[in-house]
């Protein structure tokens, strides 16, 4: 099983994980809306995009939707898209409309891929404002829900490579 390595340092969390796929695949996961919300929340929520426009300058609003229903809303601005490369932009909480929420901490990011033979490594820098606003997104439960959405990403993956 792949592990998902976790470093923090002062306000910057690194995320390593490598997965058993081609980067092409892998890539797309990150990048089109309809894969992408079939991993990015951690189970029982769900990931639900509302407008993604994946390039230089676009962005991406979407909800991740609880089992009762219940919404919280992202906005993800792309600065920067390399295609198979590397990708990068902010994240911000938001409501439903792309309203940043100037409450709650945004995350500076890039997510960089590698693929190595039949394996693609991701590797996802972010970085925040302060310790304060890592601490806090981390008590929102931001590391066991990237772990566990990483395991859907594993079994999309698995899955499409069957399809493939």
């Amino acid at each position: 099983m792949n592990e998902t390595i976790l470093t923090k340092d002062k306000n910057k969390l690194t995320v390593t994980r490598t997965f058993n796929a081609p980067l092409s695949l892998v890539w797309r996961a990150w990048t089109e809306a309809e894969l992408l919300d079939q991993w990015w929340a951690p189970k029982p929520w769900k990931s639900q995009t509302k407008r993604m426009d994946f390039r230089t300058g676009g962005h991406r609003l979407y909800a991740m939707v609880g089992p009762e229903g219940e919404e919280h809303w992202g906005w993800t601005a792309y600065q920067s898209v390399n295609p198979h490369g590397d990708f990068s932009g902010e994240d911000s909480f938001c409501d439903a409309e792309g309203n940043i929420n100037p409450d709650l901490p945004t995350a500076y990011f890039t997510t960089e891929f590698e693929e190595n033979e039949a394996t693609t490594q991701v590797r996802m820098v972010t970085e925040y404002a302060s310790e304060k606003h890592l601490q806090q997104v981390i008590e929102m439960g931001m590391e066991e829900g990237l772990k566990a959405a990483y395991v859907n990403l594993d079994a999309l993956l698995s899955h499409e490579l069957k399809t493939i």
